[in-house]
């Protein structure tokens, strides 16, 4: 079996990683965090702001509600108040689905 690299989890991620992740401006991802309490990215002396996994991970759950299921911002804050042990749960189901995803398609490209 050849040798495959480990994913490198970091612990903090730059605003240009996280746009770069999602492919979109850093002003949306600004915008987003003063929209959702659930964001919090700490910020270094200069003002950068360093986001955690956990952050991540919830920028995709607003992403999933706002883009794939077409919610608006208001519906959005509120569905993530009233349920958001719920959207955790959707989103690292759908996490899982795309990671066996991945794996299948390597698996047919190896064929």
């Amino acid at each position: 079996m050849p040798y495959k690299e480990r994913d490198i989890n970091k612990m903090y991620y730059t605003m240009g990683e996280v746009s770069a992740m999602f492919n979109v401006n850093q002003s949306m991802i600004r915008f987003y965090e003063k929209e959702f309490d659930i964001l919090q990215p700490k910020k270094n002396k200069k003002g950068n702001r360093l986001f955690t996994p956990e952050d991540v991970e919830n920028l995709k759950i607003i992403f999933n509600l706002i883009n794939d299921r077409g919610f608006t911002l208001q519906g959005a804050r509120d569905y993530l108040k009233q349920n958001g042990s719920e959207a955790k749960e959707s989103q690292q189901v759908i996490q899982s689905l795309e990671n066996l995803k991945k794996f299948l398609l390597e698996v047919k490209e190896q064929l």
